[in-house]
């Protein structure tokens, strides 16, 4: 069987699929959880899933935002933050 990645490889692929599809594609927690399962297959599970998108969220790399659903996307800068 295969090593079992950390937390912190799961959250930096999730991290890196937001940033890559910013302003084309919103992500909710499911869909990435199905890509990120299907990038490391069974060296990732459910659970490594929450606990990363969990890290993403407390440490401000991304926030929760709702518009017609949930979506995780990376916080906006308001044009005063420019």
């Amino acid at each position: 069987m295969a090593e079992q990645v950390t937390v912190q490889e799961v959250s930096d692929a999730m991290y890196k699929m937001i940033k890559d599809s910013m302003g084309q594609k919103k992500w909710k927690a499911t869909d990435l959880t199905k890509a990120v399962t299907e990038l490391f297959g069974d060296r990732c599970n459910k659970d490594l899933t929450k606990a990363a998108i969990r890290d993403l969220i407390e440490n401000g790399k991304c926030v929760y935002t709702y518009f017609g659903g949930s979506f995780i996307e990376i916080p906006h800068r308001e044009g005063a933050e420019n």
